[in-house]
Order: structure tokens, then C-alpha cells, then sequence
């Protein structure tokens, strides 16, 4: 009964509790608060400080969620966003200068010209839709951006969600920066209200939601979803780094749950055999005989994915193609490793971006250009150059890799983003300051040097002129100069 309370009593979160969230955080920013350096950087010290001081709890709250291993939080999640702040910090005071620019399109105009870049601080909203301390990510780039935020954590990681809402309520202002728990309805709930930008990171089907309600308001969105993301595998390299490679960058980033997740391999037919026994000999050394008993594997999100994966798995033209692994524990949300040789590339599981624990191996080079898809991205192990080229040339992803997976990802120097159907924009670093920036130009001009050639009358001696003057021709404006003379 009183549980049944407590549920009656807890505040229904509606548009018009979105809309008093939209208010107050337009009332706080313009005030000014966020616009300045040093907000900015107590945001940001304070998020070091609250990744230092809740590190347990994040791993616990990791593993509630997916079963994540403590190396992976730590190594990938944590790690990763601290690096994030540290580097806004070093560099944030320059990339808030504006930049000038002298003005050479009317070189006849006298005086100081110049171009100043100017940044203006937003409004966002950020819906993030997966089991994840990287959400956190794009809110540095916010933050140092001058931005007010409200984050939106995945309902699908109860338990991270949750310790989001509350330490981002401790550590950070929580008039500027504020979380949103829930699901459908308050996402709803959030997509209503008129955002200056909305950046997303999840599934294509949720993705065309968020645009069609951010058109209505011709809101900016950028959104980071995945696609089938393809590794080649080339003879004549080393083929034990190579494999060892693809199982970190697939299995070693929550059992294949991960946007940048090799989807699968394309290989030679001859090759294919010699790259199925080197995943065999790997993955028992990494995982053991049964890979359900390592504690270094995640565990299936929730039963809905566990249930789409064994419907990939079980499908008549694939289930038998099961080269290793495919042992599963649906009580427990585990599926092992699993690889497939030779997949009809008409099966469900080419179909759609697989999302998890089980990899095809399959021989048609065709696929990748003929599926028509841009996926997050793309892998090549070679040690051919001509290939390596061809590969950078023809191959559009959002990134791509040579000799290795996922490893972008961390590289704060790239954009990370998609192309197409895998998204659009970018952030990580300094594009994150960008994403979440507006570049205003602005002009200075004095009074001196004013051109009587751009005022009526308007004759053809001017018009020649002027037309020589932005063309830059030296030429011309003599021409037009003598012309004008003997005019």
C-alpha cells in the first residue's frame, strides 16, 4: 500500500513540466551565467571532481546494467571522459577567442576591415538512448560551449540513469544543467518545446522522430546513430594482432553492443577458414571454453534485444552457418561470441545493424558498395597500399580505420560522427565545442574610404570598374581605369 502511494504521489512528468524546465533554463542563461569563462570551468572541474569521487559507484552502476566489466568502465567510460575535460580545459580559453579574418573581397574599400568570429551560447537538449557514461561526453562540449543543457539518459540502463540524475544534481548547476529521467512520454514531453538544438545518439527509427519534431521549430539537430559497420580483411598480414583486434573492438566493447561494433567481416574465400580458426584460438584464450562463465563479457541489455538477437541467430538459412559459439543463457541475458561462415546476404542478420555478440564472415566484396548503406564505420586490415587508398577513396563512413577498430573513437583530434543514414554532424574535442557553438560573423568598418562607385547613378564606367575591382584582376582595373579616363 505504501509503494502504491508512493507511485501516486510521484510528479508525472508532462509538456508542461518541460515547459517550466525550458523556462527556467532560458531564465538562468540569460542572465548571462554560462557565457562565462569561469562558469565554465568550475562545470567542468566540478564533473573531474565527481568522475573522482564516484568511480565505484559508476562501475557498480555499469554492471547493474549491462554486466560491464570494471576494465571497460574504467578504462573506456571513465577514463575517456575525463580526458574530455581535461582537454576543455587546456583548450577552451582558445577556442573561445574569435577569429579575424582580413577582408580581401573589396580590396578598394579604405580602413581596418576585418571578419570577427563571435560564438553565441545556446540552448540544448541531448537524448542519449543507450547504457552509457559516455552521454556525458557531448555535455562537455556544451558546457564549454556556454551552453544550459538538459540530458536525457537512456531508459534501457536504469541504474546508470539514475546515478546520472543524481550526481549531475550534486556536482553541477543545476540551474543550467539539468537531467530528464524516463521514456517515451517524457522524451515526448521534451521534443515538444523549441530547442536551439537537439543532438541525439541512438537507432534510425527513433532518429527520424526527433527530426520531424525538431522541423516543426527549425531546430538544428545532430545525430549519432550506427549502421552495419563492415570490416575487410586482407591475406598476407598478421593475422593474430588482426583477429585480436577485431574481438577488442567487437566483444571487448560490451559484447558487440556499441555503435562503432565491427557488423561483419569480408574476407576471401580462401582466407575465411584461416580467419575462423584464429578467432577459435583467440577468443578461448581471451573468454575461456564457455564464454557464459567469463566475468569479461557484458550481458544482453535487456530481454526485447536478447529476443531480436536469438531471432537473427535462429533464422533457417543462418543457424546453421554457426562456425563458433552461439551458446546462450536467456534467464541470464547472455549470448556467447558467436561467428557465422558464409551468410546469405539476404538473411536477417545483413540485414540490419546487429548490435551485439554475433559476427558474419562473409566472401562477396559486392556487399558493401551494392547494400547502398553508410555506416559509422569502416574497418580494413591490409598491408597493401593501393588498397589502403582505394579504400579511403571509395568507402563513405563516417570513419574509418586502417588496421584496427574503434580506436577513433578516443581520438579526440577526429570528428566522431556519421554520414547518411549513420548521421549527421560531429563532435569529440573541439568539434563538440563547435557543434554546440554558433559562428557569428561580424564586420568593423569606419567611415573613411567610402567608395562612390556602389552609389547611384549607376553607369557602365562604374560597373566595369567595379567588376574589375572584385574580380582582383590587375589588368582589368587598369583597363577599366583607362576606359574610364578617355571616357
Amino acid at each position: 500500500m505504501l509503494m502504491e502511494n508512493k507511485a501516486e504521489n510521484k510528479a508525472v512528468f508532462d509538456a508542461e513540466s518541460a515547459k517550466e524546465v525550458v523556462k527556467e533554463l532560458r531564465d538562468s542563461f540569460v542572465t548571462g551565467k554560462t557565457k562565462s569563462h569561469r562558469w565554465r570551468v568550475t562545470q567542468l572541474k566540478a564533473m573531474l571532481k565527481m568522475l573522482d569521487e564516484n568511480e565505484p559507484q559508476i562501475v557498480a552502476a555499469l554492471r547493474d546494467d549491462l554486466s560491464k566489466p570494471e576494465f571497460e568502465s574504467s578504462l573506456y567510460e571513465i577514463q575517456m571522459l575525463k580526458n574530455s575535460c581535461r582537454l576543455a580545459l587546456k583548450e577552451m580559453n582558445h577556442w573561445m577567442m574569435p577569429e579575424k579574418f582580413n577582408m580581401n573581397i573589396l580590396p578598394f574599400v579604405a580602413g581596418k576591415n576585418f571578419v570577427d568570429y563571435n560564438f553565441l551560447p545556446l540552448l540544448k537538449l541531448y537524448l542519449n538512448h543507450w547504457v552509457s557514461l559516455l552521454s556525458l561526453d557531448p555535455v562537455v562540449g556544451a558546457i564549454s560551449a556556454g551552453n544550459a543543457i538538459v540530458l536525457k539518459p537512456s531508459e534501457m540502463a536504469p541504474a546508470s540513469s539514475s546515478l546520472i540524475a543524481k550526481l549531475v544534481a550534486d556536482y553541477l548547476d543545476s540551474s543550467c544543467i539539468k537531467v530528464v529521467e524516463g521514456a517515451v512520454p517524457e522524451t515526448s514531453a521534451l521534443l515538444e518545446q523549441k530547442w536551439d538544438k537537439i543532438l541525439y545518439t541512438g537507432n534510425g527509427r527513433v532518429a527520424r522522430i526527433v527530426m520531424a519534431a525538431a522541423a516543426k521549430h527549425l531546430t538544428p539537430v545532430v545525430l549519432e546513430l550506427g549502421g552495419k559497420s563492415p570490416v575487410i580483411v586482407d591475406s598476407n598480414i598478421n593475422l593474430k594482432v588482426a583477429t585480436r583486434r577485431i574481438i577488442a573492438g567487437k566483444w571487448g566493447c560490451n559484447n558487440g553492443q556499441a555503435c562503432i561494433s565491427p557488423d561483419y567481416i569480408i574476407t576471401t574465400k580462401d582466407y575465411a577458414t584461416k580467419l575462423v580458426d584464429s578467432f577459435k584460438c583467440e577468443l578461448e584464450r581471451f573468454y575461456g571454453k564457455d564464454p557464459l562463465e567469463s566475468k569479461d563479457l557484458s550481458r544482453i541489455v535487456n530481454s526485447n534485444h536478447f529476443d531480436r538477437l536469438s531471432k537473427l541467430m535462429d533464422e533457417e538459412k543462418v543457424s546453421s552457418k554457426i562456425v563458433h559459439g552461439g551458446q546462450r543463457n536467456e534467464k541470464n541475458l547472455q549470448i556467447a561470441p558467436t561467428i557465422f561462415l558464409d551468410v546469405p546476404v539476404n538473411s536477417l542478420i545483413m540485414k540490419e545493424e546487429i548490435f551485439g555478440p554475433l559476427l558474419p564472415i562473409i566472401t562477396s566484396f559486392d556487399l558493401i558498395h551494392s547494400s547502398g548503406g553508410k555506416p559509422l564505420a569502416a574497418y580494413l586490415f591490409t598491408n597493401n597500399k593501393k588498397l589502403k587508398r582505394k579504400f579511403v577513396e571509395t568507402v563513405s563512413a563516417g570513419g574509418l580505420v586502417v588496421n584496427d577498430t574503434a580506436v577513433h573513437l578516443a581520438i579526440h583530434s577526429l570528428p566522431f560522427g556519421g554520414v547518411g543514414e549513420s548521421g549527421m554532424g560531429s563532435y569529440h574535442g573541439k568539434f563538440s565545442f563547435d557543434a554546440f557553438s554558433h559562428k557569428k560573423a561580424v564586420l568593423y568598418r569606419g567611415f573613411a574610404g567610402d567608395a562612390f562607385l556602389r552609389y547611384p547613378p549607376y553607369t557602365p564606367g562604374k560597373l566595369t570598374l567595379l567588376q574589375a575591382l572584385l574580380s582582383g584582376s590587375i589588368v582589368g582595373i587598369i583597363r577599366a581605369l583607362l576606359g574610364w579616363f578617355w571616357a
